[in-house]
């Protein structure tokens, strides 16, 4: 099973981006979506964006994740 996880964007340079998920910092590719900006959320599986979720989703997703027990994480 492939899992990909909504991490917020909090720096891009071309197409990399600085995300943070919980406090963990992660450079990623932003090759495969376009008009990602800082403070966007993006589906991330591999070190790659496969594209753009809604705020309040992701919020809601890491919640369930956290919830689970799958991970901390700051919502």
């Amino acid at each position: 099973m492939c899992l990909a996880i909504p991490a917020e964007v909090i720096h891009i340079e071309a197409d990399q981006a600085l995300v943070s998920l919980g406090g963990i910092k992660k450079e990623i590719s932003l090759a495969l979506v376009d008009n990602v900006f800082v403070g966007d959320y993006v589906l991330l599986h591999v070190g790659y964006a496969l594209n753009k979720i809604d705020p309040d989703e992701a919020k809601k997703t890491l919640a369930l994740f956290k919830a689970a027990g799958v991970f901390e994480v700051d919502t």
